[in-house]
């Protein structure tokens, strides 16, 4: 068995290896590919990765979007349009340029109303740990629709005001917002917030809240919650 598909066997096993190590699902999976060579390798992809590529779509579009980045930063210098910078901020934003986007966005608010650019410009903050102008952006968008991306603008304001040390605030916002979201990533970041706070107690039983999501999830929703589960763990061992 060990030998099965051999040399392409090693090749699977390399894969499935990899994508486990990224994905991290059931540690049984691990000695499947281990001890059943090409076979086990060759069920776990079909299980695990196959399934999985729906939801790395994006990752799949690197090329194409790096391609149109590319168009898109020669067209502004003609056509320097809302539309053309909103578009490339996203696409920067997609690709974690976070800098560059935020400098796309910069350049579309204030030419419109839409919620969009002011809530994409407070992710890129985020992703430069630019936490005080993230959130006097999504405090904005908060004012004009405080449901905004599913109460996730909310959320991440709460997450901010944490970050900045406007700890009363900022547990406030997070208890009202989880008064109706159940969004994981507003629980995984209160959770961290209690531990932050010397709240382990607290900390601990958000963590487990979010572990027991796992097992009345459907399939596809629990692969795409699957790091905030890995972080719940990781939480709960350390609180």
């Amino acid at each position: 068995m060990l030998g099965l598909f051999y040399p392409y066997g090693i090749f699977l096993q390399a894969l499935a290896i990899l994508h486990f190590m990224r994905r991290r699902p059931d540690t049984y999976w691990l000695w499947i590919i281990l001890m059943g060579g090409g076979l086990g390798a060759l069920v776990y992809m079909v299980v695990e990765v196959l399934p999985d590529a729906r939801l790395l779509g994006g990752a799949y579009q690197v090329f194409p979007r790096r391609r149109r980045i590319k168009q898109l930063e020669g067209l502004i210098l003609d056509n320097p349009s809302v539309g053309n910078f909103e578009e490339l901020g996203d696409l920067y934003l997609d690709d974690k340029k976070y800098a560059k986007a935020r400098a796309c966005f910069d350049k579309v608010i204030g030419r419109t109303d839409e919620l969009d650019p002011m809530y994409h410009r407070a992710l890129s903050e985020i992703g430069l740990d630019d936490f005080a102008s993230a959130a006097k952006d999504l405090e904005q968008v908060i004012a004009r629709d405080p449901k905004y991306a599913y109460q996730r603008a909310a959320g991440l304001y709460a997450h901010a005001l944490g970050r900045l040390g406007q700890k009363e605030q900022a547990d406030a916002m997070f208890k009202s917002v989880l008064e109706t979201s159940t969004l994981t990533e507003t629980e995984y970041n209160y959770a961290s917030f209690l531990a932050s706070t010397g709240r382990p107690q607290e900390a601990r039983a958000m963590a487990e809240k979010i572990l027991r999501k796992k097992a009345t999830m459907p399939d596809y929703i629990r692969r795409r919650e699957r790091p905030w589960f890995w972080k719940a763990t990781a939480l709960k061992k350390r609180v």
